[in-house]
């Protein structure tokens, strides 16, 4: 005879996937336990980062309201960084502003309030409780196993992150190749409010978001990023595996070196370093999602995969919100019709297919390719970009030419070829 389970649900990882599905199933009346390996919920959770907040807000209507978010990002700057030039591009949106939809997070705040929502509806929420594995009967997956102890539930949620150790060592999930995966450097360094507020021309509650590129990570594939928040930057770098193994540059050095850039240097000068780590970043788009649906598992958030980079926005915390609101509604179907195969639980495949979560993921599914090939993103586009542009602005004396021979002579001189731009500018305007 089956062992009676000790919970209905069991959760691993309070990170945003793992305490929204924690407290949407605890309040339709399930049992839920939220195990985390840390000794609080977000305690794992380096730096933080930008959540666009429309899934949340399905969960918590007044999130704005009550959340312990930092500032709201109504501003956005891109900018291609050159040894001794940057060309950058502002976007300021008042309709950003009413609608809120941004907003710059420290994880360790954020994570740590999930959860409380999570436990004030019901779920017992485990710290400093590390999974070691699943447990199978069959094929089915009856629960955990957590050093000497087991805890059996009718469904496992795996919420661990972006490695998903527990999916992989059950052998239901494969290690992600180096191409689909980037390695995230982060700092948080503290600064004044007024300086800031100064410094970045934004009043107390709302913010700026930086998105860089070029020589500030020089050439490695990925990008830099810059977020304000209330007393604090959040600052960093993302970089592919395998662009960093194909140079041969070590990660510190780069990390240093962008911090020296004089753009970003100017913004962070004279604030106190307080955090300091590096994590690994999912960068395979929707190739990378893969089977999610185990009889008696479900796997959401960044254990499946569920990043996007576009180039312009890098998204996590919504896609996994998403994804857990859609596993949520299939685990408490399935639990009610005493069904937790993966049939039984197949309404979250199609519940995230439908959501905004698959058709978004979808859409990009060329992203990760493009910005994979287009190699000149990371350097000589936007040297082209400053050389086109000093043609315009160094007024010497000397007889001006109209901007048409300008880019001309500048591409000439480039090591773009046209066909390549053009090819790229297509490339990028279907993946997109």
């Amino acid at each position: 005879m089956a062992e009676e389970p000790d919970f209905d649900v069991i959760v691993i990882g309070a990170g945003v996937a793992g305490t929204v599905a924690a407290y949407q199933l605890a309040s339709k009346g399930h049992s839920v336990v939220l195990i985390e390996r840390g000794e609080a919920p977000g305690s794992k959770n380096l730096s933080g980062g930008i959540l666009y907040t429309h899934s949340i807000k399905t969960v918590f209507p007044d999130f704005l309201e009550t959340a312990p978010y930092e500032r709201k990002i109504d501003k956005n700057r891109i900018v291609f960084t050159n040894p001794g030039s940057w060309v950058g591009v502002d976007y300021q949106d008042a309709r950003l502003a009413q609608l809120g939809s941004a907003v710059s997070v420290l994880r360790a705040k954020l994570d740590a309030w999930l959860a409380e929502q999570a436990e004030g509806a019901g779920a017992m929420v485990m710290p400093g409780v590390r999974v070691d594995s699943l447990i199978k009967e069959g094929e089915q997956i009856t629960g955990v196993v957590a050093g000497e102890d087991e805890l059996r539930a009718r469904v496992v949620i795996a919420a661990d992150g972006v490695n998903s150790f527990i999916a992989r060592d059950a052998g239901l999930r494969t290690k992600p190749r180096h191409e689909q995966q980037a390695v995230g450097v982060k700092a948080v360094i503290k600064l004044d409010p007024a300086v800031i507020e100064d410094r970045f021309n934004v009043d107390s509650e709302h913010g700026v978001a930086y998105a860089l590129v070029g020589d500030c990570s020089l050439g490695v594939g990925g990008g830099g990023f810059l977020y304000t928040n209330k007393d604090t930057l959040s600052v960093g770098l993302v970089l592919r595996l395998d662009d960093l193994e194909k140079k041969k540059l070590r990660t510190v050095d780069i990390f240093d070196h962008y911090l020296e850039y004089p753009l970003v240097d100017s913004l962070v000068k004279g604030g106190e370093l307080v955090e300091y780590g590096c994590h690994l970043v999912n960068e395979g788009g929707e190739a990378m999602m893969g089977q999610l649906v185990f009889p008696g598992l479900v796997i959401v958030g960044d254990a499946a995969g569920l990043t996007l980079n576009t180039g312009l926005t890098v998204r996590g915390m919504d896609l996994a919100i998403g994804s857990a609101i859609a596993a949520s509604s299939a685990v408490s179907a399935a639990l009610e019709k005493g069904d937790t195969s993966a049939a039984g639980l197949s309404g979250y495949t199609a519940n995230l297919a439908s959501s905004f979560v698959g058709q978004d993921m979808h859409t990009y599914n060329k992203a990760p390719a493009f910005l994979e090939s287009a190699v000149g993103m990371y350097g000589d586009y936007g040297q082209l970009l400053a050389d086109v542009l000093h043609g315009a602005f160094s007024l010497d004396g000397t007889p001006r030419q109209h901007m048409s021979k300008v880019a001309r002579q500048a591409l000439k001189k480039s090591p773009v070829k046209l066909m390549q731009l053009a090819k790229d500018g297509l490339k990028g305007l279907k993946a997109l």
